[in-house]
């Protein structure tokens, strides 16, 4: 019996967890997103750059989805600021969806 609840219990907490990275960072349209993060991001965040390199790879997807929710970019907040919510959120989206522990994990190229 015991056996049985903890399977369910390991279940439940399994499919709570994927449900809950897949509706993360749900909303924005990736390829839009590697556009601007390209177009607005990568000046500052390539290599040798004043804001060190920065690519979807540097974190996970839960981390994308924290750096997102806080809303606070080291040094130059106008950076954010500057974009539209739409635009954050696409960035956000090509991000996650590239993450190092993503299915697809990549650079910015």
């Amino acid at each position: 019996m015991m056996k049985t609840i903890t399977k369910i219990g390991i279940g439940l907490a399994l499919a709570l967890a994927v449900g809950l990275q897949a509706q993360a960072a749900d909303g924005g349209n990736p390829k839009k997103g590697k556009h601007l993060y390209k177009k607005e991001c990568k000046a500052c965040h390539s290599q040798d750059a004043i804001g060190g390199e920065i690519t979807p790879m540097s974190k996970t997807m839960s981390q994308w989805d924290r750096f997102f929710k806080r809303m606070k970019h080291k040094g130059d907040q106008e950076a954010f600021n500057a974009l539209s919510e739409k635009d954050l959120k696409d960035i956000q989206q090509f991000l996650y969806d590239h993450a190092a522990d993503s299915d697809q994990p990549q650079t910015c190229g």
